[in-house]
């Protein structure tokens, strides 16, 4: 799943299929406003297998809510539902510290016992709420304020939570605006509801940015941005192995310029190396 954007500053989703990470630019896109799911602003799809339902849900921003759908079968990008929404509006929460930004990039995981949906501002705060994991997708809490910033760029956009395979970890990352370019920075915890404690945190050692990023021959970008991990599981645990991480990530050569919506971004994979 990807975002698609145009000139006119118009948003949705695409799907596309391929069996190796080469083949990705030339892989068919299915834009996903010709499912029953419809047009509209939908962007910055998270995907997963909801063990329990046996359904794969999609989650994504609307512009003014947490929007999802679900699809008995992967390889049918046309069997997307119509959208259904997390919450009733904009918790007061949100509203009340968005400031000039916006409430965009969902992400949910689960543990035994409860389902977590994060979500950011561009204003530095990270929200998280739960519902129980007999109740998903229905019944989420109001959120409360996980982690924040003074510095918007600090605290920008882009979170994902992973359960860390074989440990009791979790690990949070959180896309942040540097001096450098776009990077990422992390924190751990033993609960996916916190404490959070900084791990990579900063433009000088981050969890994933162009201090500590090394390309084969000449480095093509140095912004690491909205980026995901290539999990273990699918499914709505999202475990990752503590070694090996694969890493799908956007990049930007340095010299572009203009318009957002015009940036020539292009897919770029970070393997975790010295573990």
């Amino acid at each position: 799943m990807v975002t698609t954007a145009n000139s006119a500053g118009q948003y949705h989703m695409a799907y596309l299929s391929f069996t190796d990470w080469p083949d990705a630019p030339s892989a068919t896109q299915y834009y996903l406003d010709q499912s029953p799911m419809g047009g509209g602003y939908k962007t910055a799809p998270q995907l997963f297998f909801h063990t329990r339902t046996n359904l794969w849900y999609v989650i994504y921003q609307t512009g003014s809510n947490a929007g999802y759908s679900t699809n008995p079968d992967i390889n049918n990008p046309r069997g997307w539902s119509a959208t259904k929404n997390f919450y009733s509006g904009m918790p007061s929460i949100v509203s009340q510290n968005i400031g000039d930004g916006y409430w965009l990039d969902f992400w949910v995981i689960c543990d035994s016992a409860n389902c977590h949906l994060f979500s950011s501002d561009d204003n530095g705060h990270l929200y998280r709420s739960q519902t129980s994991v007999q109740n998903f997708p229905n019944g989420f809490s109001q959120p409360v304020i996980a982690l924040q910033d003074a510095n918007q760029n600090n605290l920008f956009e882009g979170s994902a939570t992973y359960k860390v395979k074989g440990t009791d970890k979790y690990l949070t990352i959180v896309e942040a605006i540097g001096a450098n370019g776009r990077y990422f920075r992390s924190w751990s915890s033993t609960s996916i509801a916190g404490p959070y404690t900084p791990l990579a945190a900063t433009e000088a050692n981050p969890f994933a940015g162009y201090a500590n990023v090394a390309f084969t021959g000449t480095a093509w970008t140095r912004s690491i941005s909205h980026g995901g991990h290539v999990p273990d599981s699918y499914d709505e645990t999202q475990q990752i192995s503590p070694c090996g991480q694969r890493f799908l990530y956007q990049g930007l050569n340095p010299s572009a310029g203009g318009e957002y919506n015009l940036l020539p971004w292009k897919l770029g994979l970070l393997t975790q190396d010295g573990c």
